[in-house]
């Protein structure tokens, strides 16, 4: 929980990791490139004051993730996101067992989800359903760029993309956490493309499809796709990281999510460990659009910081409020509705 000025905020940290980045994990040059690109995200847009060393930034201990998410970070609620990478890292870079050894350990803390990939056919199904009965999975992270073999990518829209989707749905696994937008070395930008949630989106409306890091660079199209379809929503990892040397540009990006999604759909992501929640959720309910953007743009109210830093995850995951840290103002304010998702919301409830 953060206070500030009075006001109290609950404090859901929707997307972070547990990872293994050390060279003894590395299986080749790709895992060493992959886990530099991160530490550069990391250097480039931290304050000077919150840069590790890239030793640091390979892997975290236990304390180190409980002190900097619980003790120091304001953090009531973690939810892993696992990132398998096994092309590029012996054991994984971050799988749903790692996570959850950490998360059955301190169970009022964590929130553990899955993972799968369509390459892995009828065999990976089962795999699903084992992490489900196991993890008693609410929610699923993917990774469309990842390699396999030969392969270097694939689509929502796949056949048997598809047939996962339809057992997410069996299993109760409604909430869809998908990387689209920044790059990562070596992965390939076009296949974290946003363009393919667009058709799961209206083929599966019983699920969320949270898009994390709102499709950037590609924000205006995540847009689009988002503002017709209200079962997606926007998290914004890595694009609340630009607050601190990009103020403006954050400024931009949160201005378009609010005009064209509403402050329900967009969540809270420190992407620990590229960056720590506490600097960000103190700058974040200190930070104000520019007077000369609030024209277009509007203002961030205190309800809207709470909704984006803890309360839209929060109803995602069932995950009980305080009352005292609960939105005043409705779900959807006076002049403030959705640019064209509001009836399509009505079909998603009948």
């Amino acid at each position: 929980m953060y206070e500030k000025d009075g006001t109290k905020y609950f404090i859901v940290d929707s997307h972070i990791h547990a990872w293994d980045g050390t060279p003894a994990n590395q299986a080749n040059r790709y895992g060493e490139g992959f886990l530099n690109c991160f530490f550069d995200y990391h250097r480039n847009l931290s304050p000077e004051s919150e840069i590790w060393t890239h030793e640091q930034f390979q892997k975290q201990s236990e304390e180190k993730i409980l002190h900097d998410l619980f003790e120091v970070g304001y953090v009531d609620k973690a939810i892993f996101q696992p990132t398998y990478l096994t092309d590029f890292f012996v054991n994984g870079f971050n799988t749903t067992e790692q996570d959850g050894a950490l998360a059955e350990k301190h169970p009022d803390k964590f929130i553990v989800n899955g993972g799968w990939d369509p390459r892995d056919g009828e065999a990976g199904l089962g795999a699903l359903e084992r992490l489900a009965e196991r993890w008693q999975l609410k929610g699923t992270k993917l990774y469309t760029a990842e390699w396999k073999g030969e392969s270097k990518g694939w689509k929502l829209t796949d056949p048997w993309s598809y047939r996962y989707l339809e057992k997410c749905q069996e299993l109760g696994i409604r909430n869809i956490h998908i990387h689209k937008g920044p790059t990562i070395y070596p992965l390939n930008r076009d296949a974290f493309d946003v363009a393919d949630v667009d058709d799961v989106a209206s083929a599966f409306p019983e699920l969320n499809f949270i898009v994390e890091h709102v499709g950037l660079p590609r924000l205006e199209d995540f847009c689009w796709i988002a503002t017709q379809e209200p079962n997606v929503y926007g998290g914004l990892a890595v694009a609340m990281a630009f607050m601190h040397h990009r103020p403006r540009y954050f400024a931009q990006i949160i201005g378009e999510l609010l005009f064209w999604l509403d402050e329900n759909r967009i969540t809270f992501s420190s992407d620990y460990a590229i960056w720590t929640p506490k600097w960000l959720v103190e700058q974040f309910v200190d930070f104000q659009i520019p007077e000369d953007m609030q024209d277009e743009y509007g203002v961030l109210t205190t309800d809207v910081k709470r909704k984006i830093l803890g309360l839209n995850a929060a109803r995602l995951y069932d995950i009980e409020v305080p009352a005292e840290m609960r939105a005043a103002e409705p779900e959807v304010p006076a002049g403030r509705e959705p640019v064209a998702s509001e009836l399509n919301q009505e079909v998603l409830s009948s």
